[in-house]
């Protein structure tokens, strides 16, 4: 698969977390590789590392994004879309120093075909604003 299609995956199993707080994480990241037929060892690993990377660092991401985030808006108020597509966007530029430019162009494209209207004006400055701060 190409990187794009298995960031797309691994951020739908991200964005299905969000609803799923106190789960088996282990369990749901087999769950999902065999349900989407994932079969290629660097796409597995690629998902792996994203979903467990987020989950050791949610604490130190999700600060950027509060740190980040307009006045009028509250974290709470994040759409689940949005708050997938940050976490992921954010672990990758942060963490695995994935092109701060590719990774936003990525997450804008996520956002248009996953969000609502504004979804993709909203990653997109809420990412340049967190790659400004770095």
């Amino acid at each position: 698969m190409k990187r794009s299609e298995i960031r797309e995956l691994a951020f739908r199993l991200i964005y299905s977390l969000e609803f799923q707080k106190d789960v088996n994480l282990q369990e749901q990241l087999e769950l999902y590789i065999e349900g989407n037929d994932i079969k290629e060892s660097k796409d597995i690993e690629y998902i792996k590392d994203c979903i467990l990377g987020i989950k050791e660092n949610e604490k130190e991401i999700e600060k950027e994004i509060e740190k980040n985030i307009t006045s009028e808006w509250k974290f709470e108020r994040i759409s689940k879309v949005n708050l997938g597509l940050l976490k992921l966007a954010i672990y990758e530029i942060k963490y695995k120093q994935i092109p701060f430019k590719v990774e936003i162009n990525e997450a804008v494209e996520l956002a248009k075909k996953y969000g609502d209207n504004q979804a993709s004006k909203f990653i997109n400055g809420m990412l340049a604003k967190v790659v400004q701060d770095m």
